[in-house]
């Protein structure tokens, strides 16, 4: 369900009546009942059927005690318990994938979980070996060698095993949703993609060029070091299924310009399926009613899609 206090407890109730997502599987909200009840009566909406909800603890003072739009560490709890929980359920069976509502970080923070978003939860709950975050719609996919962190440590987390990563679980997860070999296109990391040397300390000499190398020592169709300037450009995109991006904003930025209602989240290299919506909380229009639960659906149709490619 998310943060509490955001748009994911009036997106679960929109998935909840869609017949979309009823035509391919039964979904199940890990929330609080008591919250759904307050924010269908809250819109006028219909409750949501008890069945469907795995009912957790919210906050201390109940779900009354939750004020939409506001930053809480009970908030952050309560969404970390949901997420936790499906996590936990998912290695052992009892679900076949998880679709995450967002969570909010400073939430999350300040109830005392030191992880940047559901990624790095995931991949530690998980015990995974190697993971990577990838976003993907019709237009455009891109998967990102770095996430959840500042510019200026970019470069000191890049290494060709970590590329190489990348771009393997990448062409993994594009073969399982295009049903063929997918073709990739990893960008550089400075401008001109280092112009040989000029610019930067050499990352794509020293870094990228081998994990492209070694990549297609393996059989993979990867292409680059583009210039991330103008990697995005339509006769690049119609040439390639997904980018290898090497920091969060060089490939969501253009990811969201282009498929921002579309795109899904997905995480990779999990003994799970784990996809999300490609937003955030908006806190600013949370209980409204009018919230696109478009994202959540596609996450959902893409979660599922996964699981029969299995």
């Amino acid at each position: 369900m998310g943060d509490p206090a955001g748009v994911g407890p009036e997106l679960c109730l929109r998935l909840l009546r869609s017949e979309e997502v009823r035509e391919l599987c039964e979904p199940v909200v890990y929330g609080a009942l008591g919250l759904l009840r307050r924010v269908a009566t809250h819109l006028n909406w219909p409750e949501p059927d008890p069945a469907a909800v795995r009912d957790l603890a919210t906050v201390d003072g109940g779900c009354d005690a939750i004020v939409p739009g506001r930053v809480s560490a009970a908030c952050g709890a309560a969404a970390y318990r949901y997420f936790t929980t499906a996590i936990d359920d998912a290695l052992v069976g009892r679900i076949d994938a998880i679709a995450t509502a967002p969570l909010h970080k400073e939430a999350l923070h300040a109830a005392g979980f030191p992880f940047p978003g559901h990624t790095e939860i995931l991949a530690t709950r998980t015990t995974a070996e190697r993971s990577c975050m990838m976003l993907t719609a019709e237009a455009i996919t891109c998967s990102l060698v770095t996430v959840h962190v500042g510019y200026r440590e970019v470069p000191g987390l890049l290494t060709v095993e970590r590329i190489c990563d990348t771009i393997e679980l990448t062409a993994d997860a594009m073969r399982r949703i295009r049903g063929r070999d997918p073709r990739l296109l990893v960008c550089g990391l400075n401008p001109h993609a280092g112009e040989h040397g000029l610019f930067g300390d050499r990352e794509e000499e020293r870094l990228i060029v081998p994990a492209i190398e070694a990549s297609r020592a393996k059989g993979i169709d990867v292409s680059g070091p583009l210039p991330p300037d103008t990697a995005f450009l339509p006769k690049h995109r119609a040439r390639c299924d997904a980018y290898v991006c090497m920091y969060h904003d060089q490939g969501l930025i253009p990811l969201k310009a282009l498929a921002f209602e579309d795109a899904v989240n997905v995480t990779l290299g999990l003994p799970i399926v784990r996809t999300s919506v490609d937003h955030g909380t908006a806190f600013d229009i949370a209980w409204q009613g009018v919230a696109d639960v478009s994202s959540l659906i596609q996450a959902v149709k893409l979660a599922v899609k996964l699981c029969r490619a299995v």
